[in-house]
């Protein structure tokens, strides 16, 4: 049952996978619907079940009367009489974008207004009026999978200098030129972004400093396939000034460290002849706080907003221009309009799947939106010092790496792949795999990085954006026809429809994508609002007010709580921590005398449930992943958590024996796609997951019974039988001098690990896998007649102890039956072995009887007998 390409989740029928669901469906709620009873918001916020009222009541008003229709074949509210919709802008989207424009919308005010009505929520009355709705929870995608950093984009700066650099510059001068400025404008203008969210939202961000070593004053190949950045560990000093300069120096200025500084400052550096490291600062911040944070806002200045509510179809009017959408309440399964002047879609890398809605037939819609995924694992506190982090500007594949404090935890990532967005987590195994080998290079020789230290894992998709609208590309635009307005966000309005939609760009740009959006909707619709200001840069968001340095310290002296629970409290709630600590009741303890912990080791508490209530949560997933940052964190954890956060929720929201159990069932199979200590799934079970370095000297040293720090013939004959090759003297000696390059007459650590993971011996492993495919093969064609047969499945499956219905073994004869002859041949078996998919679960059943996945094969020498027992 895939919810992603390659998760399989077997907790319940009602999560199962239905025919016609598409890659990057909303994760399934329990059923039948959970009926939340109604809890009080925030102090100053209508709760979310008066958001819903306010939604279903204001949305029925529309303009375009009994002429208008919804997109298949539904007819418009009976009802709705108004001459003009109620609400002027619509937001489909409650990530970070989503929300923004929502925020932003509702705060505008006009030019010539002599006060600032926004300094304060309750004295200010929108001119716009706004509903925002996003079909999961806020942040529930990619916004909540970041990185973590507001950074300014050193990276941007450094592809957009080789671009320039380039011979390009000779060849295509005045666009070389172009796009170079457009690079450096994105990248002043989130220095800009940046500087904003670290002066303005102090409650909710903090500088990091992130060290960069360097080892050698030369590079080669170099870094970003420039010649020039073969210098940069000489360049390094002026570069980061020049980046400090680019945010007028209002971040905190970076510095050098000489070799024994930073062996102090980053004691777990190895201790290769580190040069001096480079340190310069980025902001961070926890992306799903900030995001609930910007929509709690826009709820306090008056957006009616609301998550769990889900478009499933455009209303189009007469000219065919969309006037509203049908919404679903997943929380009830209730059915509503929603008309507004604007609709603007903020749907990240799902923008696509929005788009074909509106556009209201079965026709696939130009793509605009393509998909990256970025990897992140999550290890023990240990690996880093926790006030600073560490760039890795010259992987193996060129990519950045970074990895970073957080949460009293280590964050390593990102990885870039381009592929369909998934709604789940899921991170590739491969993908986790090439992390841990690159924190090896610069981490200390006593840090064993190991498979086993990874607590979490999870993955984001960045939407990268073209303009399927656009007649004229630039790199401002504002009115008239749809504009790409930079190169690292696309607003496009739709001619034929009037929806408008924005892609791309990045966390830290959230503010200004909001603006651009609304000044490029507002700009052509001067009539109805003309010279609106936005003011976002002059608010602070949800939790702000009352917000100071010291708070944590106030927590601790009034309720007694542990410090990591008082200095968490205080970064996630700002000044609305008091509202929490109002629920909390005594531990009974003498220390602490207010606060239980959910979990240990973390510093959440039961009274964070309980409020999350009021902020929206909706199921125990809400609590798990993004309220709390357990899942993040610690997938193992968050299990341990779930039972005491279904109770509290289910007092909360007044939920049945059986709504409960459906959450709980619901959140266990999401859980599940979060990685962890083990591996959930193998992207491919049957081809091998190569060792890390760690695991691969774990194999040295197996071999290496002697403990003399070098392997002899005779034991990398040992190594060549647990790999399947001929035994020969003449086979094991040719293997013999491939390792032994020095040609001194033995194999060291270092010659073993180069062999083990050069190209040529990861082919000879595949190929032994593909040996065993065969090998497999026969043992289940009983009869030897070349082909396997439904019986022989059905046969082996009872061999290993999993016998199988016959409707399953129906459907594994036909997804490895390509070409339709009702039998199976080997060369069809070998190629379903090797297939990407595993829909029915029995390639892993058989990988697993064959000790493949991960390096089990190489426990055990080979003894010649059945693989299948």
């Amino acid at each position: 049952v895939n919810l992603t390409r390659r998760l399989t989740i077997k907790h319940s029928k009602q999560y199962q996978q239905k025919s016609d669901s598409k890659i990057g469906d909303p994760f399934p709620l329990c059923q039948p619907p959970p009926h939340n009873k109604e809890v009080i918001g925030p102090v100053g916020i209508p709760s979310r079940a008066e958001q819903l009222r306010r939604l279903k009541v204001h949305g029925a008003n529309t303009s375009a009367g009994a002429g208008a229709t919804v997109s298949s074949s539904a007819s418009v509210e009976e009802g709705a009489s108004s001459s003009q919709p109620y609400y002027d802008i619509l937001v489909i989207g409650g990530g970070a974008t989503g929300a923004g424009i929502a925020f932003d919308a509702v705060t505008r005010t006009a030019t010539t207004a002599t006060t600032n009505s926004t300094t304060s929520p309750s004295s200010h009355t929108p001119i716009l009026k706004v509903a925002c709705i996003e079909r999961g929870d806020f942040s529930s995608e990619t916004s909540s999978r970041s990185t973590k950093l507001i950074w300014a984009g050193i990276k941007y700066l450094a592809s957009a200098s080789s671009s320039l650099l380039s011979w390009n510059l000779l060849t295509s001068p005045l666009q070389t030129i172009h796009e170079f400025y457009d690079e450096f404008q994105m990248v002043v203008s989130c220095a800009s972004e940046r500087q904003y969210m670290l002066e303005k939202q102090k409650h909710l961000t903090n500088w990091i400093p992130i060290v960069c070593p360097f080892t050698q004053w030369h590079i080669w190949p170099p870094p970003f396939g420039h010649w020039l950045f073969s210098f940069f560990p000489i360049l390094a000093p002026m570069v980061f000034k020049f980046y400090d300069g680019l945010s007028g120096f209002t971040c905190p200025s970076s510095f050098l460290m000489g070799s024994k500084s930073c062996r102090r400052h980053f004691p777990q550096l190895n201790e290769q002849d580190i040069k001096y490291c480079a340190v310069f600062y980025e902001g961070q911040h926890n992306d799903a706080r900030t995001n609930l944070a910007i929509a709690l806002s826009a709820a306090e200045y008056g957006a009616d907003i609301a998550n769990y509510v889900e478009m499933i179809e455009a209303i189009l009017n007469e000219e065919g221009k969309v006037v509203g959408v049908k919404a679903l309440d997943r929380i009830t399964g209730e059915v509503f309009p929603i008309y507004a002047k604007h609709v603007i879609f903020a749907g990240g890398p799902f923008t696509d799947a929005l788009r074909q809605l509106e556009d209201g037939t079965d026709k696939p819609v130009e793509a605009a939106v393509m998909a990256a995924s970025g990897s992140h694992i999550v290890l023990p506190g240990y690996y880093a010092p926790p006030d600073m982090g560490l760039l890795d500007y010259n992987t193996s594949d060129g990519r950045f790496l970074f990895l970073l404090p957080w949460q009293g935890s280590v964050i390593v990532g990102t990885t870039d792949k381009k592929g369909p967005a998934e709604t789940l987590p899921y991170p590739p195994e491969e993908e986790i795999l090439w992390m841990l080998k690159e924190c090896e290079k610069y981490l200390s020789n006593d840090l064993k990085v190991r498979r086993s230290d990874v607590l979490s894992a999870w993955r984001g998709w960045r939407p990268l954006a073209k303009d399927p609208n656009a007649t004229i590309t630039t790199s401002h635009g504002s009115g008239g026809a749809p504009q790409q307005v930079s190169r690292d966000h696309v607003i496009s309005t739709n001619p034929k429809t009037g929806v408008t939609f924005i892609a791309g760009g990045k966390w830290t740009t959230w503010r200004e994508m909001a603006e651009d959006t609304l000044d490029h909707v507002l700009g052509g619709a001067a009539a109805d609002h003309p010279k609106l200001k936005c003011n976002t840069l002059d608010i602070v968001l949800h939790g702000g007010d009352g917000y100071s340095e010291s708070l944590s310290i106030q927590l601790i002296q009034k309720y007694g709580l542990m410090e990591d629970v008082a200095e968490h409290l205080a970064k996630t709630y700002g000044g609305r921590v008091w509202e929490v600590l109002a629920l909390c009741k005594p531990t009974g303890k003498q220390w602490p005398r207010y606060g239980t912990q959910l979990v240990s080791s973390y510093p959440y508490i039961e009274e964070e449930v309980r409020y999350a209530c009021r902020e929206y949560a909706c199921t125990i997933e809400d609590i798990l992943s993004r309220r709390t940052r357990l899942a993040f964190l610690n997938s193992e954890a968050a299990l341990e958590a779930l039972p005491r956060v279904a109770d509290i929720m289910a007092e909360e929201l007044g939920w049945s024996r059986k709504v409960k159990h459906s959450q709980i069932e619901s959140a266990k199979a999401y859980l599940e796609s979060y990685g962890g200590r083990i591996p959930v799934d193998v992207e491919d079970d049957f081809h091998i997951r190569l060792p890390t370095l760690e695991e691969a000297m774990d194999i040295f040293r197996d071999i290496d019974k002697d403990k003399s720090g070098f392997l002899n013939v005779k034991q990398v004959k040992e190594i060549a039988s647990r790999l399947g090759q001929p035994d020969d003297d003449g086979h094991v000696r040719t293997i013999f001098n491939a390792m032994d390059r020095n040609r001194d007459g033995k194999v060291d650590e270092k010659e073993f690990m180069e062999w083990f993971n050069n190209d040529e011996t990861k082919e000879g492993i595949k190929s032994f896998f593909h040996q065993k495919a065969i090998q497999m093969f026969n043992e289940i064609d009983i009869d030897n007649s070349g082909y396997l047969t439904e019986q022989e499945i059905k046969d082996i499956s009872i061999q290993l102890g999993q016998e199988l219905t016959t409707k399953k073994i129906k459907a594994i004869f036909k997804e490895m039956d390509t070409n339709k002859n009702g039998k199976i041949e080997i060369e069809e078996f070998i190629a379903w072995m090797d297939k990407e998919y595993d829909e029915t679960g029995f390639r892993k059943m058989l990988s697993a009887s064959m000790g493949l996945g991960g390096t089990r094969w190489l426990d055990k020498k080979e003894s010649g007998g059945s693989f299948l027992g």
